[in-house]
């Protein structure tokens, strides 16, 4: 796709579906609208907008292909394993001489996808402080994934990977082939359709998990989301990232460093 071409029709999947395509990397993108014009039945990008612009189902289809999605349960486990054994107990004021923990937390799965990890965050958090009522909230764009993530599934075997045989057991149920999330973990966390872009939510968090979304985005939009969730941390607050992104003078941003995808926000901020 030409660079003219490219913006012609950014412009009007703005005006059509309200997504602001300047926000990614704009290669990226380019590449992904052409794959998707390859696949569909329309000869050229006027006859595909012109069927956008009458066809509901097609435009809702489309607009989930372009919020990208990519969730797994537990996916990087080593990071997972630093979140269950220090940063969690840590935020919970978890005593350990005794196994007790203390404070309920508000946890904030920002482009959650299918759900995937905001329902790992509510499995650690119900092997942490059994029977506590802690709050998660998982938004996403996507319509279609949000869907699948309140009806805790279908998830497939890819998906549940890095899910143990004890934690497959005790949380999720077999149906028709495919895992399906028991509902007392999908009572534990609330979906709602955001536009992490554009959409702020209605309070302050302890923890921030927005992993293998910030990528995908400019260094320009990247720094607006870093400032955005360092405004939506409670001090002492911890922003949890993927596994390569990495935040460049995050005093800029009234964070530091925690280690490998972790962000602290100073507690006498």
């Amino acid at each position: 796709m030409e660079k003219v071409e490219y913006t012609r029709v950014s412009a009007s999947i703005q005006s059509l579906l309200r997504i602001d395509l300047s926000h990614y990397k704009d290669k990226q993108m380019r590449r992904r609208l052409g794959s998707w014009l390859s696949r569909s039945a329309a000869p050229d990008w006027d006859s595909y907008l012109a069927l956008l612009a009458v066809d509901g189902s097609e435009r809702e289809k489309f607009r989930n292909y372009l919020t990208i999605n990519v969730s797994q349960f537990f996916r990087d486990p080593l990071r997972w394993a630093t979140l269950q054994n220090d940063v969690l107990p840590s935020l919970l004021g978890a005593d350990k001489d005794n196994g007790r923990t203390g404070s309920r937390i508000r946890i904030w799965s920002a482009g959650c996808s299918i759900g995937a990890e905001s329902f790992s965050l509510a499995i650690l958090l119900e092997e942490l402080a059994p029977g506590s009522k802690h709050f998660i909230l998982g938004t996403d764009i996507d319509r279609g994934a949000l869907q699948r993530a309140r009806n805790g599934g279908p998830y497939s075997e890819e998906d549940v990977r890095e899910v143990s045989e004890r934690r497959k057991d005790r949380c999720f149920k077999r149906e028709g082939g495919a895992w399906y999330v028991r509902e007392d973990i999908r009572r534990a966390v609330q979906f709602r359709e955001q536009d992490l872009l554009n959409d702020n939510p209605p309070m302050h968090f302890d923890l921030i998990v927005c992993r293998n979304v910030v990528i995908y985005f400019t260094q320009e939009t990247k720094a607006m989301l870093y400032h955005k969730f360092a405004s939506h941390l409670k001090p002492g607050g911890i922003l949890f990232l993927g596994g390569t992104e990495i935040i460049p003078r995050p005093q800029e941003y009234r964070l530091y460093s925690r280690g490998i995808s972790l962000y602290g926000r100073d507690e006498h901020d």
